[in-house]
């Protein structure tokens, strides 16, 4: 088995059709086919399903591609420790992040690396935190700044706690609970919520503190992003548990603190369990704002 027969796979799996994949990887066709064969049988078994329109992993297919993504991102920082040492630093960095993010400032950190390390090709990836921790699981991925499951770390990355933020109430200026000064989590029985769709972990937070509160919720609203969010409360449509520092976004919304004890909403610097970070993974971790930090409620 060659490394470029893995690249080949690889290419042709993420594209499902040969002719795409061999136009990205600016081969003959006829080349990319014979070589994805002989793969087959070396290993004993078909990766592809092949129709006139795509083709589509088989189930060794999907089992190899894990592995063979994980061996090429494992080659790939072999190439780049070296180079690094060399202080050549180059190679690709592929960075996840949440669309809102209060406790880094995802352009001026890629600015300061780009600065750094300009032979470093940066790629910049945006989604819910569980589409990019299971990113960073399957070796897509170098880093993702994610928010934490309430539940603890899963399975295949390592969490470095980046910020922790209490949860406040959100709701609209005319809100029953808008004048009060602080509230408990039991006094949002019967309300209806805001919220962000099932698979995010803010949404999490917020489902595991109120049953933890023994309180069954309505979401009626679901949203993929904070500004809509905060738009559906400030017109009274609903209430939402928000992360502290969404406080200081501009919003006709009103903000009130909670008693203990108070679900918190954390941020952490995801990276593959097992696995070596590339030396520009290394490089990137190494910058000061991904420290730990706490903002007060």
């Amino acid at each position: 088995m060659e490394i470029r027969q893995l690249e080949y796979f690889v290419t042709v799996a993420e594209e499902r059709h040969f002719t795409r994949a061999a136009q990205r990887l600016h081969v003959a066709q006829s080349g990319l086919s014979a070589s994805i064969r002989t793969l087959e049988r070396e290993l004993g078994a078909e990766l592809f399903i092949r129709s006139t329109r795509n083709v589509d992993l088989t189930d060794a297919g999907r089992a190899l591609l894990v592995e063979a993504r994980h061996t090429l991102s494992d080659l790939a920082a072999a190439r780049e420790a070296v180079a690094a040492v060399q202080g050549l630093l180059s190679g690709r960095l592929v960075v996840g992040t949440l669309q809102c993010l209060p406790a880094l400032n995802v352009p001026d950190l890629l600015a300061r690396f780009h600065h750094a390390h300009p032979g470093v090709e940066i790629r910049l990836r945006q989604g819910g935190s569980h589409e990019l921790l299971s990113q960073v699981r399957a070796g897509d991925m170098d880093i993702a700044i994610v928010s934490a499951p309430p539940t603890g770390e899963p399975a295949g990355v390592v969490l470095t706690p980046l910020s922790s933020e209490p949860m406040v109430l959100a709701c609209g200026p005319g809100h029953r609970l808008a004048a009060h000064e602080q509230l408990d989590l039991s006094e949002l029985k019967d309300e209806t919520f805001v919220d962000f769709h099932p698979g995010w972990i803010t949404r999490d937070v917020t489902d595991r503190a109120l049953a933890d509160a023994r309180i069954e919720r309505r979401v009626a609203l679901e949203v993929n992003d904070v500004h809509s969010l905060l738009d559906f409360v400030s017109a009274g449509l609903g209430v939402a548990l928000v992360p502290h520092s969404f406080t200081r976004k501009r919003t006709r919304a009103v903000f009130v603190p909670l008693r203990a004890p108070v679900p918190e909403w954390q941020t952490a610097v995801a990276v593959a369990a097992g696995r070596r970070p590339s030396a520009a993974a290394q490089a990137l971790l190494a910058d000061e704002s991904l420290r730990p930090r706490a903002e007060a409620g």
